[in-house]
């Protein structure tokens, strides 16, 4: 069973695996899936159509699959995925890809993002 704390906010449609924990004042989009047994500490924001696996522990800061950090890009329907056991850490950024990179931003399994790195769009970080 899944643990969301009360000031959380997690829309409907997200796809939460069981075991994870939401803490205070996260916020979840409505295209994001989080696999079995992930963590997110306080202030963690991901939205956007993305992918996080199993195992995975966010700290307080953290904002991933928000659009990509490119004036070419105009919308389009682009995502994150990221693989399991993954630490990141406080003020990690992840953006979404872009159309003309692939529309993916990939990051594999078993890593450790630093405080306040950024995964690029179209990056592919590992695995």
């Amino acid at each position: 069973m899944s643990e969301i704390h009360p000031t959380a906010i997690v829309d409907r449609q997200a796809k939460i695996g069981s075991g994870v924990v939401i803490g205070p004042y996260c916020v979840i989009g409505p295209d994001v899936s989080l696999g079995e047994g992930c963590r997110l500490h306080s202030h963690v924001v991901i939205e956007g159509k993305t992918t996080i696996g199993k195992g995975c522990e966010i700290f307080p800061f953290a904002s991933l699959g928000q659009i990509p950090q490119d004036l070419k890009f105009g919308g389009e329907e682009t995502k994150l995925v990221v693989g399991d056991n993954n630490r990141i850490r406080e003020y990690v950024t992840m953006n979404t890809g872009t159309q003309g990179g692939g529309g993916l931003t990939r990051v594999g399994s078993n890593g450790l993002f630093m405080a306040q790195s950024h995964v690029a769009h179209d990056c592919i970080v590992g695995d």
